[in-house]
């Protein structure tokens, strides 16, 4: 099954955005958390699923895939 087939899309959800961008920040996971109103625990499955969207393995890799895609102040995911 691919991630597509398990998350529908590709494409992050605006949760999903939020993370990446904190994570792209340098946030740490407990500072997502608590940036988003969640817990750590949240923040470690969005990463996994985030990860898993857009074929990334981590933190660095995540953090790069943001700043390619960054168009002015609005962050552009396609």
């Amino acid at each position: 099954m691919s991630a597509n087939e398990r998350y529908g899309s590709r494409v992050p959800s605006e949760r999903e955005q939020r993370v990446i961008q904190l994570v792209a920040e340098g946030l740490k996971n407990r500072e997502v958390a608590d940036a988003i109103g969640t817990t750590e625990h949240v923040v470690k499955n969005y990463l996994r699923v985030i990860y898993d969207k857009l074929g990334l393995w981590n933190r660095v890799e995540l953090a790069l895939w943001y700043e390619s895609r960054r168009s002015g102040p609005a962050l552009s995911m396609q």
